[in-house]
């Protein structure tokens, strides 16, 4: 359960919403590098999905005011919140 105090709501994760939070940076600095990491975790899941539901999740927390969008001038990749 994380609680945004920007706009008093909380939000419920689920086990894989769990592991997307803990994925967050430092553990991970790109959307891509994240969804390689849930893809060799769950097997059965297309990686297409995988990274539709990551960009989903990702977009709820931010919308929430519960991550922040980063970006690096030195790397183009695109960065996780």
């Amino acid at each position: 359960m994380l609680f945004s105090t920007e706009t008093e709501v909380y939000f419920g994760v689920g086990v894989v919403g769990a592991r997307i939070w803990e994925l967050l940076p430092p553990a991970t600095r790109t959307v891509e590098e994240m969804v390689a990491i849930l893809a060799s975790q769950y097997h059965d899941v297309p990686a297409s999905q995988i990274r539709a539901d990551v960009e989903r999740f990702l977009t709820e927390l931010l919308s929430n005011g519960l991550v922040a969008h980063l970006e690096t001038p030195a790397r183009r990749d695109r960065q996780i919140p």
